[in-house]
């Protein structure tokens, strides 16, 4: 029995050589690709509202197990906040139209000097630390619009 076990794994070794070998000569072994070195992680950016080519830009380190949760963690948080705010902006924007649509100039002239308030506001991510300081803008809707939006639309913003 010990024989047979000794000649079946001399066999296997011998398969695996030949087939190396066979792999190496006939050149279908792509062999190593070259492997992005760490460090060359290029985040979102925090200094501007976010735009299509910066999601499709951004690289993240590697760590064992993926990569660095920190770093995704951040682009998440950072892709949630345009996105919401984004939305909560056309938001408005419909209610202002909708407002001057219907003749309600005073609720559309508040509208647009609330959002033009919120746009001069500094407009960035939450820190790396996971610290927010936030700054709560709030737009009174008048009653027809509640309908469609809710009674007030509330936009908090990181600092």
């Amino acid at each position: 029995m010990g024989q047979l076990l000794l000649v079946v794994v001399v066999a296997v070794a011998v398969a695996a050589v030949v087939f190396g070998v066979t792999v190496l000569v006939t050149g279908r072994d792509p062999g190593l690709t070259p492997v992005e070195a760490d460090g060359r992680a290029v985040p979102l950016p925090g200094d501007r509202p976010l735009r299509e080519t910066d999601v499709g830009e951004v690289r993240f380190d590697t760590a064992l197990r993926g990569y660095r949760m920190a770093q995704v963690d951040q682009a998440m948080r950072r892709a949630a906040y345009d996105i919401g705010y984004k939305t909560e902006l056309i938001g408005v924007l419909e209610a202002e139209v909708t407002a001057l649509r219907e003749g309600r100039t005073d609720e559309a002239d508040a509208l647009r000097q609330a959002r033009e308030q919120s746009a001069g506001q500094a407009i960035g991510p939450v820190g790396d630390a996971g610290t927010e300081s936030t700054g709560a803008a709030t737009i009174e809707l008048g009653e027809p619009a509640e309908a469609e939006l809710g009674p007030s639309v509330v936009r908090s913003e990181s600092a």
